[in-house]
């Protein structure tokens, strides 16, 4: 399901249905007659007979007036995070002797992500390996966390285009005698809190763009960056824990025998991220978000045959937003907890390892 499409196009259905009737009598008289209330809404909607599929045709060929989303353009575009490696590589002099003796190959092995193609013993006869590392794993996480944030952004903006929706309706209501203040009150207030989280969305895609140009180094340089509409999918199948303890093995024969229970346990917790972060995405995005298209898909053929009232449809709307939000959080906390373990797996020690469900949950601390 589409559901970015069915989201915006069933708000302004139900915002321009809402408000038809006195805008096309506007001309022939200055009040409109008390008849006309609310259930034009549901008539002018209830025509649609073949659920999201008209809603979408309607989408097509009534395009939304206001500016597209689109990502700041400052000169710098990112589109995958191995753009964002080379260049955070580039802002660090320093690192021009350690990427020659790497080798190109090697190189582009660790800028495109896949760390545990290298061999790990580089980390001990290439100086300065252990900062190449840390400055690609840093500009990788910075690149996920800002593309989700920039997603996010935009489903926050279709759950208060539902919320906007149902106010105008209650409204509506209101002024007909349908509803009271009180009804009103607690659809306004639906309004407000998803007005809210649209300005904590906001700030959290400025912080998290001002993180990544920070990362790169070149904050003043750029205002921002261009970034894709959405992160990678994640792989339908994790890394085997036999294949990654092989991995641990070889690094800790690199290790002198004081460092190896440290990056014992720095291997474990950053496993334990990996796998847990990998799982929840997997079902987030599997049969979570799949059971959620299809209450939306039956809620809108049930609000058709008349057996659903508006509110139920913009109720589930924004439930599948929500959904949708944690399925984006998900899939953020895969990639960081995966860029996390390669860099375990090649001798790197993360101060602390991503916390699963986001919010304002602390990290979790890594071993010391």
């Amino acid at each position: 399901m589409n559901s970015p499409f069915l989201v915006r196009a069933t708000c302004r259905l139900l915002a321009a249905a809402a408000f038809a009737g006195p805008l096309a009598l506007s001309a022939q008289t200055a009040t409109p007659p008390p008849e006309l209330d609310w259930r034009q809404a549901n008539d002018a909607v209830g025509t649609l007979q073949r659920g999201h599929a008209d809603v979408l045709k309607w989408e097509q060929a009534h395009p939304s007036a206001e500016p597209a989303d689109a990502s700041p353009v400052a000169g710098l575009a990112l589109p995958t995070p191995e753009h964002a490696v080379r260049q955070a590589w580039r802002q660090h002099r320093e690192l021009v002797s350690p990427l020659a003796r790497l080798g190109a190959q090697n190189g582009q092995l660790i800028a495109s992500g896949r760390w545990t193609e290298v061999d790990p013993g580089l980390q001990r006869r290439v100086d300065d390996m252990d900062e190449l590392l840390e400055v690609a794993a840093q500009a990788s996480k910075a690149w996920f966390q800002a593309v989700a944030a920039q997603q996010v952004l935009k489903h926050q903006r279709d759950m208060l285009d539902a919320a906007q929706a149902a106010s105008e309706l209650g409204q509506r209501m209101v002024s007909v005698g349908n509803w009271s203040r009180l009804q009103l009150s607690q659809v306004q207030l639906a309004t407000s809190t998803a007005r809210m989280n649209l300005r904590r969305a906001q700030y959290a895609a400025a912080q998290a763009q001002g993180h990544l140009l920070k990362t790169l180094g070149v904050m003043g340089v750029h205002d921002g960056v261009a970034l894709p509409d959405q992160l990678p999918d994640v792989p339908p199948q994790a890394l085997g824990a036999a294949d990654l303890a092989q991995r641990s093995l070889a690094v800790q024969a690199q290790l002198p025998a004081a460092e190896r229970m440290r990056h014992r346990a720095l291997a474990t917790m950053a496993v334990q991220a990996y796998q847990a972060s990998h799982a929840l995405a997997q079902d987030s995005q599997g049969e979570v978000l799949k059971t959620r298209a299809f209450i939306t898909e039956e809620t809108v053929l049930h609000y058709n045959g008349m057996l659903k009232s508006v509110w139920d449809l913009l109720d589930e709307v924004r439930n599948q937003s929500q959904a949708t939000v944690d399925a984006i959080g998900a899939q953020r906390d895969f990639w960081v907890a995966e860029t996390d373990l390669q860099w375990v797996l090649q001798g790197g020690a993360p101060d602390s390892f991503v916390s699963l469900g986001g919010g304002g949950e602390a990290p979790a601390a890594a071993a010391h």
